[in-house]
């Protein structure tokens, strides 16, 4: 794989599997702690409108996805705390909102969507330099907001009742944590696509869960294993000629179970 790092594509590819295997590390370790894995589906489901909204206005899906899945973060996040529908009729209501504005909006589009494929599925390969800088720019963003409310978003994710108590402002980190839920989607849409996005989110983090509980080395061991498993997908993809967002998430359940059944071998 070396010889092919001549490439941009290739070089652009290696770049867009370390950013979001950060991306995914952090966001991902809230995400199973705080039990998000299915508001995460909806979000990045919802955010295909932002993909056929780009479509339409003839701008690139991914600077469309972005208001499109902070706003789709926002009101599953309102509607399941301000009304009585439970959060997963919430979930579903704005995962075919989403969708169904999406599909409205590329058949209105006159032409072909050359790249649709891409976006539900991934494909690492075809990320350009502007995307890299978008998904640089996000992953510190990220890193920012986790770095001065790390204990704020620790307490919250462990013992809401306690954030409370101790003043935290839990709604408005709620939210916050939706919104950075959202931006991950982004960046790990180009890389695994919307379908398989669920995947990268957990499977590192529930893999790195095995082996600490403490918050902190969770992230970190998180974010290793998840640029591991998407530079190794790549790798994988590259050799074997595969669809590489598929490649990463099967390389990454492999590792998960494989770690699951070590763990339960040596816990006996």
């Amino acid at each position: 794989m070396i010889e092919a790092l001549q490439f941009e594509f290739m070089r652009n590819a290696v770049f867009a599997a370390v950013l979001a295997g950060i991306a995914c590390g952090i966001i991902g370790s809230y995400v199973v702690v705080k039990g998000l894995v299915f508001i995460s589906g909806g979000i990045a489901h919802a955010s295909f409108g932002g993909i056929g909204l780009g479509y339409f206005l003839r701008i690139d899906p991914i600077i469309g996805v972005i208001p499109f899945s902070l706003v789709s973060a926002l009101g599953i996040g309102l509607v399941s705390k301000r009304s009585k529908l439970s959060e997963d009729t919430t979930i579903g209501i704005f995962w075919a909102i989403g969708m169904a504005i999406g599909v409205i909006f590329i058949g209105l589009t006159p032409g072909y969507a050359p790249n649709l494929f891409s976006y539900l599925f991934g494909n690492i390969l075809t990320v350009p330099s502007s995307d890299i800088l978008l998904m640089l720019f996000l992953d510190a963003l990220i890193i920012a907001i986790v770095t001065l409310f790390y204990k704020e978003l620790l307490a919250f994710s462990f013992d809401e009742e306690f954030a409370k108590i101790a003043g935290v402002r839990v709604d408005l980190l709620y939210f916050a944590l939706l919104g950075l839920v959202a931006l991950t989607v982004v960046i790990l849409m180009r890389v695994v696509g919307i379908i398989l996005v669920i995947a990268l989110l957990t499977i590192p983090a529930a893999t790195a869960m095995q082996y600490t509980h403490s918050l902190k080395k969770m992230m970190f061991i998180s974010t290793v294993l998840a640029i591991v498993f998407t530079l190794g997908g790549l790798w994988l993809s590259y050799i074997f000629n595969l669809a590489s967002g598929a490649t990463i998430i099967l390389f990454s359940a492999i590792a998960f179970l494989l770690s699951s059944a070590c763990q339960t071998i040596f816990s006996n």
